[in-house]
């Protein structure tokens, strides 16, 4: 774990990227990433993008196994597809 100093400091770092992602994401998605983190034991936000991102890679590398899991990242894809203003 970082010291209170080292977590400080990447604070004052990102803090206007922190800023811009909160003003650019809705609501919605930050309380989904915060349900994630909640339904599978993650650290937080942070973390359930990190889940989220590892999820997706891995659908993507079982599709070649299996047809279904392909299918479902298809499903998921062209859903995102036809809603993404709503997560804009």
């Amino acid at each position: 774990m970082a010291t209170a100093a080292a977590q400080d400091a990447w604070r004052r770092k990102v803090r206007v990227l922190r800023r811009q992602l909160n003003v650019m994401l809705r609501r919605r998605v930050h309380d989904d990433l915060e349900e994630i983190a909640d339904s599978y034991g993650l650290r937080g936000k942070g973390e359930a993008i990190a889940f989220a991102t590892f999820v997706v890679r891995g659908l993507e590398q079982y599709r070649e196994h299996n047809a279904s899991a392909g299918h479902l990242l298809d499903v998921f894809e062209r859903a995102y597809a036809r809603d993404r203003e709503m997560y804009r």
